[in-house]
């Protein structure tokens, strides 16, 4: 999260108009784009990775001579890297860039565009932040836009972080031949597989999440404390 919105607000400075300051809609879309990049490549790869391959090791609880591969998090992180070298933790970070991208692109624009809307249809609150009841819905709507706008690509990256690769098969080929096998064996829904129960986790989040941002970024701004550049208009 703090990487998240720390490149988000840079980007969206660095996207906004020199001479009013204002962030027009396609400068929050590629500022959500580019943020969302920044994270899958930063942090968000390694960890899915690592996360995926500690939930997809079977062993019995009940026998106590079936020792699963991995531990815990730091010695799968280990282990991976030294059965399988170093790019086997970013194995399918072009699908989780491209994920986290369109995710955070979908996810701020939404909220932005949302968030403007309420503060028009509200004179009173034109200049000021939405009470926090509506952040928290406005938060949940658009908090359920990325999953909805990227769940073929989150599950056909699940399946290629799932399993190591085969020597001598590029990143490209396992993921055209993981979509044409799912595609004719499970059909097109088998590309929302596990749709409900990420919408159901990621939206309240997100609905947390942009209630606590931008409580802390007024708090922020009415100290006159500069991270991101200052107050900023939307």
């Amino acid at each position: 999260m703090a990487i998240r919105f720390t490149s988000y607000e840079w980007y969206k400075q660095a996207l906004a108009d020199k001479a009013t300051g204002r962030v027009s809609s396609s400068a929050t879309f590629f500022a959500g784009l580019a943020a969302g990049v920044t994270e899958a490549v930063a942090v968000v790869t390694p960890m899915e990775v690592v996360k995926i391959r500690l939930q997809g090791q079977y062993h019995s609880m009940s026998d106590p001579m079936d020792v699963p591969k991995y531990r815990n998090a730091a010695h799968a992180l280990f282990t991976v890297v030294r059965e399988e070298g170093f790019g086997a933790i970013y194995r399918g970070v072009t699908l989780t860039a491209l994920r986290q991208g369109t995710n955070q692109a979908a996810n701020f624009t939404a909220y932005t565009e949302l968030k403007q809307l309420l503060q028009k249809r509200q004179p009173e609150y034109a200049n000021k932040e939405l009470p926090s009841y509506q952040t928290s819905v406005i938060g949940l709507i658009s908090g359920a836009m990325g999953p909805l706008t990227n769940a073929p690509i989150d599950t056909i990256k699940t399946r290629l972080q799932k399993t190591p690769a085969e020597p001598g098969e590029s990143a490209i080929s396992r993921v055209v031949n993981i979509a044409r096998v799912m595609f004719k064996q499970e059909g097109f829904p088998a590309l929302y597989k596990g749709i409900t129960p990420r919408i159901m986790r990621v939206a309240p989040g997100q609905a947390v999440t942009f209630t606590v941002y931008e409580y802390l970024k007024t708090k922020l701004e009415e100290s006159r404390l500069s991270f991101t550049g200052g107050q900023y208009e939307e």
